[in-house]
């Protein structure tokens, strides 16, 4: 009865709206209108649990990225297995038992499909190109036949696609990375497709940011590629967009940075430096051996490098509130790798900044960290006053439009995970449970964070009514190495639940969740 008296009242605003001003009702209002028509619960309480899982031919790389279609109930899933290039399709009618019903085959567009993304019966695809250095394209197709809309040339390796909020724009992150040799890397790129203008597509590069590289660096942003120019160097790699369409943020993963992008005008207004987070903070400790005899977090004489990959916004007081998961990443390459161990020959350690220098190197203490050796040597003498590794090892929450730091987890995820047994302490020398994806969602009348952790096969749940607190709510256990985290609200769902879809790339696995 409760129900359907919200449901009623909702109506009556409605049709109220209808003969005076639809401004009235709230996007809020709007979205729990449209869930209570199909049966949602507005009182839903924001606890999962496990529905369902499929499991793709090929295993690892089989599950890297998914889309779900809402007007055919069809989840898209990239299918980068061994010998395949491709992207299958799954009836999630029923998500309960989910059944395969076709696959599109991309291999004839170019090399392997790196994401997907739908809106209004389109699906976008990002293709890179076979040699990966070349230009990559984003495919356009129909969810309900497969066919080709459009084809659409963008910049080189085009690694996330994602749709504005209102069909519009398809983004596509074009990270550019080099050959393994290191003798050709792309410029980095941000491509915005048109949709209503025959997928007219601009391609923006980071040329214009040149002048300001020293002012950047300073601030924690890193330029610091093999001969690479400044707009070489950039390499973008997540986007999320603003629930209005009008504003995009891109991670800049390797280059520790945040761009800030305005879609009407196709301009990369800004870029933010992220600067570095300090684990000899008490509250920031950090377990940095997996040969130490098990699992102790303490506060040591080391920088993290926030490095963002997955990146997600939620408006909050009219402020854009942009959600990282600080993931950290390193370039290794054949030719240029600035990756070691603090107990490598070749890593000397200033005696005066490290005093017992001997016994930091030891591998139950930070001997077996991995550090990059790009950062460190603020006096140019060969040896390193600081050091800096990769990621933040913490999920955090910056200003949509300076770039301020506004909340980190700080040492919650890792401890969280140590205390509910599923820490990786095998990963505990590189960047621990490494937070990689990260999506939200209003499940009834709340909005939930949701992190994924790469090497805890884990999501995280956390409630953010008071963004500037989170509530830890719960744990899923996923698949491995879960890579992509798609939130279907009630209201598009097909079972008129909130339902949490979980691409696992190693075990090559999709876990379906539901509230209860």
């Amino acid at each position: 009865m409760k129900k359907f008296t919200l449901f009623m009242v909702l109506v009556t605003s409605l049709a109220a709206c209808k003969k005076q001003d639809l401004s009235q009702l709230t996007e809020k209002d709007k979205e729990l209108a449209a869930s209570l028509a199909r049966g949602a619960d507005p009182h839903e309480r924001a606890t999962f649990s496990l529905l369902s899982t499929i499991t793709l031919a090929g295993g690892a790389g089989a599950a890297e990225i998914s889309a779900f279609d809402t007007q055919t109930k069809k989840l898209f899933v990239v299918n980068n297995s061994s010998g395949v290039n491709q992207i299958d399709i799954y009836d999630l009618s029923d998500p309960a038992n989910p059944t395969l019903s076709g696959n599109i085959n991309t291999a004839q567009f170019g090399g392997f499909v790196n994401s997907v993304s739908v809106h209004g019966g389109k699906l976008a695809a990002a293709i890179e190109a076979v040699d990966k250095v070349s230009a990559g394209r984003i495919l356009v197709f129909a969810t309900g036949t497969y066919e080709v809309i459009a084809n659409v040339v963008v910049g080189s390796l085009p690694d996330m696609v994602i749709f504005s909020p209102d069909g519009q724009y398809i983004l596509s992150a074009n990270e550019g990375e080099p050959n393994d040799a290191y003798t050709i890397d792309p410029v980095g790129s941000v491509s915005i497709i048109n949709v209503a203008a025959n997928y007219a597509v601009s391609t923006l590069d980071f040329s214009g940011f040149e002048n300001r590289s020293t002012e950047l660096k300073s601030k924690g942003f890193r330029i610091f590629g093999l001969n690479a120019s400044f707009a070489q160097d950039i390499e973008p790699e997540y986007i999320a967009v603003a629930e209005n369409s009008k504003k995009a943020w891109v991670t800049l993963q390797e280059n520790n940075g945040i761009a800030l992008i305005n879609l009407d005008a196709k301009k990369i207004v800004d870029v933010f430096p992220l600067g570095f987070k300090d684990y000899a903070n008490p509250q920031n400790s950090i377990d940095p051996s997996d040969q130490d005899g098990g699992i102790f977090f303490n506060p040591w004489k080391v920088k993290g490098i926030y490095m963002p990959d997955g990146i997600s916004v939620l408006a909050n007081n009219n402020v854009p509130f942009v959600f990282t998961a600080n993931e950290g990443d390193s370039r290794e390459y054949s030719g240029f790798s600035e990756i070691k161990r603090i107990s490598s020959n070749s890593v000397v350690l200033d005696p005066t900044a490290f005093p017992t220098a001997g016994q930091l190197k030891t591998p139950g203490m930070l001997g077996r960290l991995n550090i990059t050796t790009t950062l460190g040597d603020s006096d140019q003498d060969g040896d390193l006053d600081e050091l800096y590794s990769y990621g933040a090892r913490s999920f955090s929450i910056w200003h949509g439009l300076t770039g301020e730091l506004l909340y980190d987890s700080q040492d919650f995820i890792d401890k969280k995970a140590a205390e509910l047994n599923i820490y990786p302490d095998g990963r505990s020398d590189d960047k621990g449970c490494e937070p990689e994806a990260i999506t939200t969602g209003r499940v009834g009348n709340k909005n939930i964070l949701f992190v994924g952790l790469e090497r805890a096969n884990a999501v995280m749940v956390f409630e953010m009514s008071n963004p500037m607190k989170p509530q830890f709510l719960q744990v899923l256990k996923t698949g491995t190495a879960p890579e992509g985290v798609l939130f279907v609200p009630a209201s598009e769902s097909p079972n008129a639940k909130s339902t949490l879809i979980v691409s696992n790339e190693t075990s090559g696995t999709v876990s379906i969740f539901t509230t209860n």
